[in-house]
Formats: C-alpha cells, structure tokens, sequence
C-alpha cells in the first residue's frame, strides 16, 4: 500500500505539532528472518498487514490457538509466550516541493534490539526497548517518489525478567520540518517560582539551524491556559549561524495561576513559534504544569505546599490481553481505574513508560517515579541491558529525560531497581554519574533508585541519591519498631519511600507512612497484573518450569482485566473512608499451593473469594472477613445477626467470622458512631440465564485506534452475578470495529487473547473492541450455548 504525505507546513490539522504526522497505519509484518528485506525491491506482497501499535508475542502461535507454550524460551519470566525476530516493512512518498525540508522518523518504544532501514541505508541500531529514539531520514529520501522504510526487531534469548512484548509496541511519528527549526525534545517548560498570586515560566529552546546560511530567528513562545486563552508571551530574535544552534531562555510571569495537583490537574500549554525569513518555520506545542514539589524529613513530600502521601503502585509495561500495545486509550484507562481505587503516584518499573501513559497521568492528576534500567554493568538475564549499558546509558538517559521533563506528574527520577552492583564501589561511582547526568539535564526533580536486601554497607549508595528507595523494608506491626525507624534513627537526614512492598504488608507498609514524615509514601508490588513472572502471587518463588500453564504474575492489586481484585478493596480501607467488602476463604485452595515456596516470597494475598456458592459445604464452618474503615461491623446470615466487631488499627481494619455455610445471603453493615451507614452482600447465585454487558465508552473516535471495554457478566434469572460460572461465550461485532483482545484474568488459562470466543472466570470476561477508520455504527453480539445473546450498540465518529 502506498500512502502518500502532504507535510507542509500549516497545510493539514495535525495528531501532534505542527509538521508531525502519526505514522502507524498500513505496515507489512513478517515474524522470522527475512533476509535482503532492508531493499526497496523485496517482495513483501506474501506478508502480514498490520497497523501499529504491534506486539506479536501476545498473538497466537503459528498453527495453535494460543500465545503460550511450555517450551517458550521466555519460561516463566515471560509467562511461556514466544519471542524471537520479526520485520516491519512500510511504502511511502513524500512530496517533490518538500525537498529542502528535514524528514524525521520517531519510534515511541520498539521491543527489542531494532536496526532501521530507508531505502536500503542502515540508519542505526537502537537496543533498549523502552526508550524513544529518532532518526533523520533526509539525506536518503526519494523525494517525490517512492521510499521504504525497513525494521528488524530481534528480542531473541531470556533478555526480561517479565513480559515485554515483542515489536514496534508504541506509536510511529513521522516529522517534516523546515532546516531552521526546533530539536528533537528540545523544548525545556520549568516553573521555578510558584505561589497563589503568580509563577514564573521558564521556557529554555533549543533551536537548530540546519542551513547553510546564518539565518535571523524570531522566537515567540505564547503560554496558553485550558480555555484556550494567552496568560502571557515571550519574543526575542537571534541570529544563528549555519549549522549550528542556539537555545533561546526566557522567562514569562502567569498571574494567578492555576496550579497543577492530584485533585485538579490543570494544564497549560506553551505554543512556541520559530520564525525566518518571514514566514513561520515552526510551532509546537508543550503541555506543562505550574506547580512546585519539595521533599526534606519534616514535611515529606508536598505538593503546592501541602504534603502528600504517596499512595503508590508498581506496574509493567503490558495492557493484558492486548499484550504490549500501547493504545492512548489501553494507558488513560489504567490511570483512570488505578485513579478510582485510591492511588496517587505509579512507579513505572523498571523502565520509562510511554508518552500516552504520561499524558494521561498529566490530565488525571496521577504522580510518577520515572525509572530507567533494571540493571547496570551486571545483568539479571544472559542477553539483558547490561550488554549495552556501557555504550548506551547516556543515551537512553537523555531520551528519557529530555522526553519526559515537561510532564508535571514527573516527580522523580530513578535510576535503576535493584542495581546487582550497587554495594560495590564501582556501582557507587556508577550512581553518581547516573545522578549527575540526570541533573545535567534536569535539577528540578530528585534522584532515586529502589533498593533490596540492603547491605550493611549500603549508605555509599544512598548518599548518591536525594530519596532513598527501600524495597520491602516492613512496616512496623502495631507494636514493632518498623525497619524504617530503625534506619531513621542511624540516619536522621535521610528521606525514604518504599519502592515496593508485599500485599500481605500492606497495613505495617501503610502504617510506617502515616506515622513518619520522613516515609513520604508506598508503592505496592503491584497495582496492575502483569503478564510474566508467572504466578510469583500464588506459587511464588522458586520458578521453574513445571509452574506451566500459570502465564500471570497473579499479584496486582488490579487484574489484567482492569477489575479489583480482593487485596484492593482491603487497600480501599487503609487509603479511603466509606469502605467495606467482604471475603470468603475457600474450603479448598483456589488453586493447587506450592510446598516449597521461599519463606520470603509474600506476593500473594490471602485466598479470598467473593462468593457465597459453596454446594456440598452445608452446615460446615467457612471463614468470612470483612474490610471495613467503619468503626464496627455486624454480619448477617439470611437475616439472623452473627455478632458485631470492631475494625480499626488495632484490628488491622478487618472483621473475621466463622460461619456454618447456608444458601441465601450474607450481609456486612458498617457502623459509625453507633449508626448503620453501609452494607456490603453476598448472594448465593443460581444457574447463569443472562448476560450482562458493560462498556467503559459508547461513543468513539473512527481513528483506527480507539478502544471500547466491555465486560461480560453472567447473570442468574435474579440478576446475580454467578461467580462460578465458566461458560465459552462467543462474540460478533460490526465492520465499524474490530476485536482488539479478550481476556478473563484466569491466570492458568492459556487461551487465545484473540479469538471471538472467550470462557468467563468467576462469572466474567472482557471484550476490548478497537475502531477503524470508518465512522459509523458498532455493535456486539454475545453468545452462549443455552443462554439468550445480549446485543451492545456503539457509535464511531
């Protein structure tokens, strides 16, 4: 397919800036090798048609209906999915009156090891898989005729410690620009004076002139708030001289701002213009925050001011059951539900997360810890970063960096987790240099790394760093001096945040922050389900091969699917006011146990079940536990009291009963004050008779990349929700959309996240419908043997 592109500028509405057009449509995809696929002559008519983004590990194997395999080399890191090499191949033209212009592509993420072609020239390779890169593809075009663009992705060996994906997972962008204009993350938005009455802007710009003649530039930067409206303005001219650059530094007043916060995320916008010769080169728009963020052993962190605690969560890469793809839509939804149960602040681990995730985060309001590498010098796996880590930290430093300062919910750079030579003088040396170039390009924000199983000698490396980051420092119990304490005590200066901890710590993790200043917050290990490190929440560690067909790490606070699962509304009580739930402990296992799980491997919460279905245990004691922020609670069993109980800290906000199973329903009321204020049920269900449909959004964008969230309930004939219900359900949808994945957060299923057909676990299961390019109607048809379908109507404009 050719696609032909009218780039002047001011000449189209753009998806970014101006002169930037989205690149992800109408790709030829190969997986395999493909040798002389760089040429513009190979023949590729025989190859896959694909739209990015692409992640070919999460579709199903060649001649299977599944992505996993027990023989995958990934194993349990990469939850038995498939790696290896795949090619990207794209047709292009660019117009005979652009000649003249820069012609520049730019890859949002490529998993892994990628080495880009145009038109047969090797431009380059780019080996990490979680940073932004570019290439300037001017001196190869065709101008006026046709060009290709070439990409072989290689993530060959056990190079991850979780799923990555494999492919071009993130957008594309292709950028046309005039020789005189800005470079690439070359604008630098800080606020460094903020109060109630006004802030100063500082807008530093980094223009180049690519010319072979100095040229008299007008630079004009226009601070723009939510209405749209101009707050104030910068103009200044220089002249810069042929092929060399300049970078404009201004500083602009905003009187009463709005300032940028978790509970009102308010943005503003720089449009910063370029102009020469009389025309206008370049604008390009910068979102950005005014807002100011401090940290010191007093007050903690504070935002504006005030201090916050960061209610905070660790997460993968991966979207599920679409696997690495990241979809602007895929990352807004994370935000937005992580957003709903409480959080404030996402530790992306262990790399930088893509541009969608952090737009998102800026509009929702949501922090950030934007961490770098997984490992240094010394790898974690044979074919890891540590085999480039030499050649291309600084690289990848400074695309991390120079990409993602401008984001307002960016409050921290991390350097590495878990860094294996961190005790050592030589990763001390590392560290500082790491800090100091991070700083180079940015001092407005502080500099942390995660660290586990501390050494004695660790403060060498903590000195390096601004924050001090504790994986699994346990909290203090109610009468335990937590690890914290005793690190306070020796080190009285030092301000701490737990960069992981366990669900079965999450009181005493909590604890320590509401009790400490100087713990300015938790990030739990994990807020999302993952897929890899297969089942580290139920079998735990050590990992081998046998723990097949578990394909889900099966320890987030949220499942793959985007549903609580019961450790979250447990952190509802520690976090929120107003909560109450209620769990049963199975009679048997949900799933069979490991004996030889490591003492310390505490990523599994209790085995809980929001299910009052127990046939066949009539009469026999199960335990029932109650979450509650509520002073008391009292339980009922088909209407006769159990008892009333107090929950609060010394309870650790959890109820416990023992009650002889009997059909009906069971009922938890929270009291305050001697007064009934809310109620949590459980109902027995009888036989699925209906289905339920639910979608996050009915109204769509035909853009060839919106998503819709539909999750599929089945009911009995009362509207219950049947929580053991298990049945295949098959789905037809309209040409207006496609399916994009399915899933139902089992972790042991090994099932197609593509097919049309899905079977529900605990009652439920997820269709995620993608748009096309064509307006119009969608609907969805959703099917089961015995039971009547239920049709769910769209619209795509």
């Amino acid at each position: 397919m050719m696609v032909c592109l009218f780039l002047a500028t001011g000449s189209r509405a753009f998806s970014q800036d101006t002169g930037t057009e989205n690149f992800d449509n109408s790709w030829s995809f190969f997986r395999g090798g493909a040798q002389g696929a760089e040429n513009v002559k190979f023949d590729d008519s025989h190859w896959r048609k694909v739209d990015l983004p692409h992640d070919w590990s999460i579709e199903d194997l060649p001649g299977a209906l599944s992505p996993f395999s027990p023989s995958a080399i990934s194993q349990v890191s990469g939850g038995f999915t498939t790696v290896g090499t795949g090619w990207y191949r794209k047709q292009f033209t660019v117009p005979a009156d652009q000649k003249g212009k820069r012609i520049i592509i730019q890859f949002d993420g490529i998993y892994m090891n990628a080495t880009i072609f145009i038109n047969g020239h090797n431009l380059g390779q780019h080996p990490y898989g979680y940073t932004s890169f570019w290439f300037d593809l001017t001196d190869h075009i065709n101008f006026g005729g046709e060009n290709v663009i070439a990409v072989e992705v290689k993530n060959e060996g056990q190079n991850s410690r979780w799923y990555s994906g494999s492919g071009i997972y993130r957008h594309v962008w292709l950028q046309v620009k005039d020789p005189v204009h800005i470079a690439q993350w070359g604008n630098f938005i800080t606020t460094p004076e903020v109060s109630a009455s006004s802030a100063k802007v500082n807008a530093k710009t980094k223009v180049l002139n690519e010319s072979d003649q100095d040229v008299m530039v007008k630079y004009v930067n226009h601070i723009v708030n939510k209405e749209n409206k101009e707050v104030a303005i910068n103009l200044k001219e220089e002249k810069i001289k042929a092929r060399s650059d300049y970078q404009f530094d201004q500083i602009a007043t905003v009187n009463n701002p709005v300032l940028w916060s978790c509970e009102a995320p308010s943005l503003y916008t720089a449009v910063t213009e370029i102009y020469y010769d009389g025309k206008l080169a370049e604008r390009m728009k910068t979102d950005f925050g005014i807002r100011k963020i401090s940290f010191d052993v007093k007050n903690g962190f504070m935002l504006n001011g005030k201090t916050v605690k960061l209610k905070g969560g660790c997460f993968h890469n991966d979207n599920g059951p679409l696997g690495s793809k990241a979809y602007d839509r895929a990352e807004e939804r994370k935000v937005e539900l992580l957003k709903a149960s409480g959080y404030n602040a996402i530790r992306c681990s262990h790399n930088p997360p893509s541009p969608a995730f952090l737009a998102a985060c800026d509009r929702l309001g949501m922090l950030v810890m934007d961490e770098a590498f997984d490992c240094w010098r010394q790898g974690k796996n044979a074919y890891d970063y540590h085999l480039y880590f030499d050649q291309w930290w600084q690289k990848d430093v400074e695309g991390m960096v120079t990409r993602d300062r401008n984001h307002p919910s960016v409050i921290f750079w991390s350097i590495g987790n878990e860094i294996p030579e961190r005790a050592s003088p030589e990763g001390v040396d590392e560290a500082k240099k790491l800090a100091a170039y991070i700083k180079s390009l940015d001092d407005t924000r502080p500099i942390t790394s995660a660290v586990n199983y501390t050494p004695a000698n660790r403060d060498p490396f903590f000195n390096t760093l601004d924050v001090s980051g504790y994986n699994y420092a346990v909290g203090g119990d109610n009468n335990q001096k937590s690890f914290y304490e005793t690190e306070h005590d020796r080190a009285p200066d030092r301000v701490m945040v737990g960069t992981e901890s366990y669900p079965l710590e999450a009181f005493g993790s909590w604890m320590a922050v509401e009790d400490h200043p100087y713990v300015i917050g938790d990030f739990v290990w994990t807020a999302w389900d993952y897929i890899g490190e297969a089942s580290i929440g139920w079998l735990g560690y050590q990992q081998e091969n046998s723990f097949y067909p578990w394909n889900l790490a099966f320890c987030g606070d949220i499942d793959i699917c985007g549903w609580k699962r019961p450790q979250s509304y447990y952190r509802d009580v520690l976090w929120k006011s107003d909560q109450l739930s209620i769990f049963v402990t199975p009679p048997k296992p949900s799933f069979p146990l490991n004996p030889h799980i490591e003492s310390w491997s505490k990523w599994n919460w209790l085995d809980a079940a929001a299910c009052w279905n127990w046939k066949g245990y009539e009469n026999k004691p199960l335990t029932v536990n109650a979450y509650s922020s509520y002073e008391q609670v009292e339980l009922f069993l088909n209407g006769k009291s159990l008892g009333k109980k107090e929950t609060n800290r010394s309870t650790k906000f959890i109820a416990s009963w023992d009650v002889p199973y009997q059909a009906g329903k069971l009922v938890a009321v929270g009291y305050d004050s001697g007064k009934k204020v809310n109620e949590s049920v459980l109902t027995t269900a009888a036989a699925p008779a209906l289905i339920k449909l639910s979608a996050d959004r009915l109204k769509l964008k035909a853009n060839n990349q919106d998503l819709s969230y539909i999750t599929v309930e089945l009911l009995d004939k009362n509207g219950n929700l049947n929580p053991d219900a298990q049945n295949l359900l098959h789905f037809k949808v309209s040409r207006a959309a496609t399916i994009a994945g399915v899933g139902n957060a089992n972790p042991t299923s090994v099932e197609s996240f593509q097919r049309p057909q899905r079977k529900a676990w605990h009652g439920k299961c997820l269709v995620i419908l993608k748009t096309t390019g064509t307006p119009g109607p969608i609907s969805l048809e959703v099917s089961s043997p015995g039971i009547p379908s239920k049709t769910l109507n769209l619209q795509s404009n």
